[in-house]
């Protein structure tokens, strides 16, 4: 089959679907492969389902309803390219170290006060993630949102060649994923690859002027850049509120107007989201009231920056994902909020490599000025470093939960803090 006739095909179906235990009938399937799995063994299983069509690289398997391919993944991709080139709105790429998903989700949702938004779903940021979520963008979409994540160099700039962004935000560039790309020089190599597509397609990048690495890309890399403070001759001044609850306020300025008003989200760290949020709906010109109740209306959700209140306790639970700048901000933004008994939970940060004892050392540091009745770490690295400290240490989230099962802690205002790796989420239903 051409590769035009696949993507009328696809375009013409329920959708796409990778995995069996998902499928919806009149799907097609993708048989992609991974380091564990093989779709390509799913296929016929996908097709008792109901899929439309099952679309394989194996040469073995046959049928009425199979389409040979060299390459699934490929295949995929070249599909998205093709839909990409059909949609003539406006695409925005967010990457950076910390805050993707978060702000991507603001981003939509103030932009959804103006047009129907498609964006990436969860955290579907990868070389699959990306062209699954350009290839299911309806034709009515106006604002394509793409977030975009990396732990190698190059990834960023693949990723651009198949979304073709019109407009990019890099919320930051901190230290995270040192092991896959070898030295926090090449992350912001990665991190950049991002405008130098900008630049070269004469895109847009609109950027965060407090934040010195950023302003530094943007002076050497982009031609068309728009600070969150300044956009297109429009001053907006956004700073956190005072907080007496553990949610961030917000203050904003525009257009002589004051406002102020409070989010779902923890901690002062999440402001620079909030601050992209806004000025990408200013910049789309989304009326400024629309774009406040948008942000103050979102709710946080997957254990990122998200309040819970449980019988017990009140848990702050930010446990998708750590490195040492995310971390730290949310010790911070802890130690500012107000509560009669604290405690801290921490998982080790993972794929850090060779700075990753140094980095976790930092933050061992950090915890002995903090006003806290318990400080809990979690994991290998953790545990070898403070031996000697005043913290309960456990090498896994299944020997803390043990131990805060027994000493079922009540009445605290709890952080939950570590790399996806180390699941503390495991721990939540015994606080």
């Amino acid at each position: 089959m051409e590769l035009n006739d696949l993507y009328n095909l696809v375009r013409g179906s329920a959708g796409i679907c990778t995995d069996t235990r998902k499928i919806r009938k009149g799907e097609v399937f993708f048989a992609l492969k991974g380091p564990n799995h093989d779709g390509n063994k799913h296929a016929a299983a996908a097709l008792s389902a109901g899929a439309a069509a099952a679309v394989t690289d194996d040469p073995s398997i046959k049928g009425d309803k199979i389409i040979g391919v060299n390459d699934v993944l490929v295949t995929l991709t070249e599909l998205a390219v093709l839909h990409r080139k059909t949609v003539q709105v406006p695409v925005i790429a967010i990457t950076g170290t910390n805050g993707k998903t978060t702000t991507k989700e603001l981003v939509t949702d103030v932009l959804s006060r103006k047009k129907k938004v498609h964006s990436t779903s969860g955290n579907m940021n990868n070389h699959i993630g990306v062209p699954l979520t350009l290839l299911s963008a309806p034709a009515d979409a106006g604002f394509l949102v793409i977030e975009m994540g990396a732990n190698h160099r190059g990834e960023i700039a693949s990723l651009c060649k198949t979304a073709m962004p019109t407009h990019g935000i890099i919320t930051n560039i901190s230290k995270a994923h040192i092991e896959g790309f070898g030295s926090f020089e090449n992350v912001i190599a990665a991190k950049a690859e991002l405008y130098h597509w900008l630049h070269n397609n004469g895109g847009i990048a609109l950027f965060n002027e407090s934040s010195s690495t950023l302003k530094e890309l943007i002076c050497q890399l982009v031609l068309k850049a728009v600070p969150y403070s300044d956009l297109c001759g429009t001053d907006l001044k956004i700073e956190a509120a005072p907080q007496d609850n553990p949610y961030l306020n917000v203050i904003a300025d525009f257009e002589g107007h004051h406002y102020a008003f409070t989010t779902h989200l923890f901690g002062s760290y999440n402001l620079d989201n909030v601050r992209a949020a806004m000025a990408v709906g200013v910049f789309f010109e989304v009326p400024v009231e629309d774009i406040i109740d948008a942000i103050s209306l979102y709710q946080p959700s997957n254990n990122r920056s998200q309040l819970i209140k449980t019988a017990k306790n009140t848990l702050i639970c930010d446990s998708y994902n750590a490195n040492p700048s995310s971390m730290a901000k949310a010790l911070a933004a802890f130690s500012e909020t107000r509560a009669e008994k604290k405690m801290v939970i921490l998982g080790d940060m993972l794929e850090l490599g060779h700075e990753s004892t140094s980095e976790h050392a930092k933050i061992i540091e950090t915890l002995d000025n903090l006003e806290a009745r318990e400080i809990i770490l979690v994991g290998p690295v953790f545990m070898s470093l403070a031996k000697d400290k005043k913290t309960r240490t456990f090498t896994s989230s299944e020997e803390a939960r043990e131990w805060l099962s027994k000493a079922s802690p009540e009445g605290y205002t709890i952080l939950v803090k570590g790399s996806r790796g180390i699941m503390l989420e495991k721990i939540y239903d015994v606080l």
